[in-house]
């Protein structure tokens, strides 16, 4: 018969295993390699499951949404080195761009109260000097002073254009920011941000919808043996093969190697045959390496692709789709996995 200590010890060891199961569950589903820092990560939001940690890790991943790296960063934890970093939606420039925005709206605040300013003192000077002109019956005083009132008219002039050009820089700054915050740097594609914004509006709309993700595979090797440069060049490569295959759909990157595509208008059949072709024109490829013109081989992908339903909320339609990516991935990668 076991005793007190050795069925605390067997309850410890149960609860481990659960635990150890659990990070691994956590690891896989958010794609993180068993890294220490991956681990060290999982472990606190596994471990504390009340936690302030747990909760904003289930706010951000609500629906089947992945963490992506700049979440884990943001959340306190780290990135392991030579996994593949996240591009921003272009968070950096956009906060420039705000700063210099804020800067111009100062300076066009302060400008147009100064011409506020200068506007009254006109007005009371053009009445003085209307009044100096009637009681006036020198032709030089009249002559003086309509080259003042003149002058002044002039400044104003001066000053309101000056005050218009700040206005269409204010415009052409906001615009740049507005799309810079909506565009993936690396591709060019629409990111995250816009990906989902569309999303709201045709569902909004009532439109069909089917929704398209894709993952390079093994994307990793790519960056260990050859580096990111060669890597970011990959991930250009499938941007443009997937926009050129899918006509008319939204094409986005979602985050570090996956994309999306949206297919908005057409059955799942159709939509599962435009991505079929781009799978296989990426497939037929054969990527070389620009330095040395060694082979970098085949670079594939897999994706899952599902339709949404009347009013289906994005998380619960990126989830079925991802489950189907994982599907593919499970079942030899270089495939797409319908529902």
């Amino acid at each position: 018969m076991a005793t007190a200590r050795e069925a605390r010890l067997a309850t410890v060891e149960y609860r481990a295993d659960q635990v150890f199961d659990r990070i691994g569950r956590f690891l896989a589903q958010h794609r993180l390699s068993p890294d220490p820092l991956h681990y060290a990560f999982a472990y606190r939001v596994i471990s504390q499951p009340a936690g302030v940690l747990a909760q904003s890790v289930a706010a951000l991943t609500e629906g089947g949404i992945r963490l992506t790296a700049r979440d884990i960063e943001k959340l306190g934890g780290q990135v392991a080195t030579g996994a593949t970093p996240d591009i921003p939606d272009a968070t950096d420039a956009v906060e420039g761009l705000v700063a210099q925005t804020q800067m111009h709206v100062e300076g066009f605040t302060d400008m147009m109260h100064a011409i506020r300013t200068e506007t009254q003192d006109f007005g009371r000077d053009l009445a003085a000097s209307a009044n100096a002109m009637r009681a006036s019956d020198s032709a030089g005083d009249i002559v003086r002073l309509t080259g003042v009132m003149l002058d002044r008219v002039q400044s104003a002039e001066t000053r309101l254009a000056a005050a218009t050009h700040e206005a269409e820089e204010l415009r052409l700054k906001l615009e740049e920011a507005r799309s810079n915050a909506r565009c993936d740097p690396l591709t060019d594609l629409p990111n995250r941000r816009a990906f989902e914004e569309s999303f709201a509006k045709h569902m909004q709309a009532g439109d069909a919808v089917c929704l398209a993700v894709c993952d390079v595979d093994r994307f990793k090797r790519v960056n260990d043996r050859f580096g990111h440069s060669v890597g970011d060049r990959v991930l250009k490569a499938i941007a443009e093969a997937l926009t050129t295959a899918c006509p008319g759909h939204m094409v986005a990157r979602y985050g570090g190697e996956e994309f999306t595509v949206l297919f908005v208008g057409t059955t799942l059949d159709d939509a599962y045959a435009t991505l079929e072709r781009a799978r296989d024109v990426v497939a037929d490829k054969r990527y070389r390496l620009r330095e040395s013109d060694e082979p970098l081989g085949a670079v594939t992908f897999s994706a899952g692709i599902t339709e949404a339903k009347p009013g289906e909320f994005l998380g619960s339609l990126f989830g079925r789709a991802d489950k189907l990516l994982y599907t593919a991935k499970d079942n030899g990668r270089n495939q797409i996995r319908r529902l």
